[in-house]
């Protein structure tokens, strides 16, 4: 929590170098907000969005007007308004409040994906071309290679695109242009399960159920109990254990 506060707290004051009013007027409708120019201005918008962003995504609820009232206290040198005694156990409510923010937002979201991603599979599982194995994974083969199947403990190297069921992006080593190396039980269950039927060679599409890939925590970028899309191609295997062959 201190780390994060402090990042947030740096940025706020760096942002700050763009503000010149005491409060932040609304947006209005009759003309559109001008877009900056100089580098100081592109620095301050930019810097200032980064702050919003992370207030949104962290679930904390601030009174704009005392923001910029702190940050410039903090630039120019002027005593608090509170004291450090006060500072300290008014963040610590803060991020107690927000976490609870957080996994109330969680759980609405969480349900959502987690009925969404259930009708997706159920309906995808009557595809031509698409298997289901025991443990609800679902796959299609779309290239069948001619190698050997990486074992649990082996290093291998992919490919590999992966989307959220509306077909949004949220990591791609072929976009990067950059393969991945990892070992098979390193990864989601998801994943461990498919490679050790592949062979080296195969490219497949996965549809991966929330409890084989990120469950109901997910991960930054990835919400909870998100069902995922995968095409992994699996280009080797470059490493295995010891006396495993």
């Amino acid at each position: 929590m201190k780390r994060l506060l402090s990042g947030l707290a740096i940025a706020s004051i760096l942002a700050a170098g763009a503000i010149a009013q005491e409060q932040i007027p609304p947006a209005r409708k009759s003309a559109p907000a001008p877009t900056p120019q100089t580098q100081q201005e592109r620095a301050g918008y930019a810097l200032g969005l980064n702050v919003g962003q992370t207030l949104k995504e962290q679930a904390f609820e601030v009174d704009l007007t005392f923001l910029t009232r702190g940050i410039r206290d903090a630039l120019s040198g002027a005593k608090p308004a509170m004291t450090d005694q006060e500072i300290q156990e008014t963040m610590q409510a803060v991020h107690k409040e927000a976490q609870g923010r957080i996994a109330a937002r969680n759980k609405v979201e969480g349900a959502r994906n987690k009925a969404d991603g259930e009708r997706f599979l159920a309906a995808n599982a009557k595809k031509d071309g698409v298997k289901t194995t025991k443990s609800g994974l679902q796959y299609k083969v779309l290239k069948e290679g001619k190698g050997a199947s990486p074992r649990a403990s082996d290093v291998v190297r992919t490919h590999y695109h992966g989307t959220f069921l509306n077909g949004e992006v949220f990591d791609s080593s072929v976009q990067r242009n950059e393969p991945a190396e990892f070992a098979v039980n390193e990864v989601i269950p998801g994943w461990t399960e498919a490679l050790q039927s592949m062979k080296v060679g195969s490219k497949w599409q996965l549809f991966v159920p929330s409890d084989l890939a990120y469950g109901v925590r997910g991960r930054p970028g990835i919400p909870s109990n998100a069902t995922l899309i995968f095409e992994v191609e699996l280009l080797d295997i470059v490493k295995s254990p010891p006396g495993s062959k």
